[in-house]
């Protein structure tokens, strides 16, 4: 141990994280070397090393339009445009008096024509024991390890620049065999349509080497060394199985925990605190056995989960070509059986909405999917056409969901629980991602997929994000980036800005009320209890002051939304706030 300044290590390939996105599923101020280019105001700097040849990447001199924002006129400037926008993001939050480094690029990444790595990032050093650090004997990301410091623990020298985040972002994005229906965009204002959101992108990429992830490894259990040690990381992760913290573990149950799908958690204060007012309430399947329920996951097609939920007997469908259970081949050989029930349909060959639309058009009232591996998942796809609730459920509860239905007729319940949120455990922690089997530079390091509404550090990048950093930003506040503010009367993110509806309940229109401290740019939209986006009330720059926005009891397309709880959630860099609104009729 080093007791009186901070011990360097470069850190393996393995810190890297990797952000996936399947095409079928769905503060920091930045100075640029680029003329033109001014820094953000912030109480951080990150400065970009450009490591691009002449004539690609960020020193693409293509010419293209201005879009979303982005006053860029050559793909390399829009390129830059968006790597400022995301530092002012986090120029919002965070401070340090250190200016952060990131060694840039833009490469060819793996790709092919249904997935790719959109970028990744991690820490090029890790530190430990300074005697300024909050906890001793733990590995610290460099850039929040030269905040708490004071000075930065990595200076430039002639063989190395000193640089604290490597990033690396797909240059071949929407070429041919490469997502070519897709491709980045480059706006900021998350219009990205068909394509990838690259602001997005870069904000969940900057957060990795910030600070969102661990050097241990969940593939062989290994702290990393020597100096043999955790990560700060570690404190907090939470296996709530076995009842431990990484820190505290062997190797051998931490090659387990990896794997503990829905049982790893974060149980820093400040998530937690955050966590249930953000999450909508969680998908249910109420069943005559066992514990009486199971967790799911719902889609974003079909209709909306509700408390009530939908009742009815389950049955297991059965098409006319093997493997008979998976829904793909319509008619249904037992269709008549189907109608008027759930349908319990199996997972794999065909898109979930194919499955679901053969079922609605078998007279289905409601849809089970069940895994065909182990694990959660998350359904994607889109049909407006299909009006029929959806929960996706795992293999292991759908194998004794089929043997109570071998066993005789049974009845169960599609519907939100009352009590629990969505991506969150019983105890009340937010879920980590840990699949069986490990996925290399996604477990562990990310919010896991059955969030509610999405998380911008989920492993997929999903098209309803914003410039919000929703519950990284207490994330952050656990590890040490910024003070911690959970049970102290009157402090954290939700008292920053107060957001009220009036009248409450409301029979038709409604006004929502919310007062700012600082200019800011924000999100203002109506949400059901499902975790669906009912309606986006306002978007952009707000000034600091009073503001009012009404809701005429419409939702985005321009229908009357139907009687019911409402959440109205407030979003920016610096506010997450949320306010029940009732709608009678």
């Amino acid at each position: 141990m080093i007791a009186h300044a901070a011990a360097r290590r470069p850190v393996a390939v393995r810190g890297v994280i990797s952000l996936h996105r399947a095409l079928a599923s769905a503060g920091l101020s930045l100075l640029l070397l680029a003329a033109g280019a001014a820094p953000a105001r912030a109480s951080a700097t990150i400065t970009i090393i450009n490591t691009d040849a002449p004539g690609e990447g960020f020193n693409d001199g293509t010419h293209v339009n201005p879009v979303g924002e982005n006053p860029g006129t050559t793909l390399g400037q829009q390129r830059l445009n968006c790597f400022q926008q995301a530092a002012n993001v986090w120029g919002a939050l965070l401070t340090s008096p250190v200016p952060i480094e990131i060694q840039a690029a833009f490469d060819p990444l793996f790709c092919t024509a249904t997935t790719a790595v959109l970028g990744s990032a991690g820490p090029r050093f890790v530190e430990f024991n300074d005697p300024n650090f909050e906890f001793q004997n733990y590995w610290y990301h460099e850039a929040l390890a030269n905040k708490q410091a004071g000075r930065d623990l990595t200076p430039p020298s002639t063989d190395d620049n000193g640089s604290d985040i490597r990033a690396t972002f797909n240059s071949s994005l929407g070429q041919s065999g490469c997502l070519q229906s897709s491709g980045w965009y480059y706006g900021f204002d998350h219009n990205e349509g068909t394509r990838i959101d690259l602001l997005a992108v870069l904000l969940h990429e900057f957060a990795h080497g910030l600070g969102f992830s661990t050097v241990t490894s969940g593939a062989t259990g290994d702290y990393l060394g020597p100096p043999t040690m955790p990560a700060v990381w570690d404190r907090f992760l939470y296996d709530e199985t076995m009842a431990l913290h990484w820190d505290q573990m062997t190797p051998a149950q931490i090659v387990d925990s990896a794997i503990d799908d829905g049982n790893l958690s974060w149980d820093g204060a400040e998530v937690t605190a955050a966590a249930a007012p953000f999450m909508a309430h969680a998908p249910e399947l109420v069943v005559p056995y066992g514990s009486g329920s199971v967790s799911g996951n719902s889609a974003p097609f079909g209709a909306a989960l509700t408390l009530a939920g939908v009742s009815a007997q389950a049955v297991v469908v059965v098409d006319p070509f093997a493997p008979t259970g998976d829904g793909c081949d319509a008619p249904f050989t037992n269709a008549a059986a189907v109608a008027g029930k759930l349908a319990v349909i199996d997972r794999g060959l065909c898109t979930f909405v194919i499955k679901v639309k053969n079922a609605q058009n078998a007279g289905a009232i409601g849809c089970i999917l069940v895994n065909n591996t182990t694990g959660s998942f998350a359904p994607s796809g889109a049909d407006p056409s299909i009006t029929i609730p959806v929960i996706a459920i795992a293999q292991a509860a759908g194998a004794s969901l089929k043997a109570a239905i071998a066993g005789g007729p049974t009845a169960v319940t599609l519907r939100l629980s009352p009590t629990q949120f969505a991506g969150l455990t019983p105890s009340g922690h937010v879920r980590m991602y840990a699949p069986n089997p490990f996925v290399q530079g996604s477990s562990v390091a990310h919010f896991d997929v059955s969030a509610t509404p999405n998380l911008l550090m989920e492993p997929a990048i999903n098209p309803d994000l914003t410039s919000s950093v929703d519950l990284t930003e207490p994330l952050f506040r656990d590890v040490g980036w910024l003070p911690r503010q959970a049970g102290v009367p009157g402090a954290g993110s939700k008292a920053r800005v107060a957001l009220a509806g009036r009248p409450n309940p409301t029979r038709g229109t409604a006004r929502l009320h919310f007062e700012l401290a600082t200019d800011e740019a924000l999100e203002l939209s109506l949400y059901d209890l499902s975790g669906r986006r009912v309606r986006v009330l306002m978007q952009g720059a707000c000034a600091a002051g009073p503001h009012d926005v009404g809701w005429d009891g419409l939702d985005q397309s321009g229908h009357a939304a139907g009687a019911g709880v409402y959440l109205a959630r407030l979003e920016g860099a610096r506010t997450h706030v949320a306010q029940h609104l009732v709608l009678v009729r």
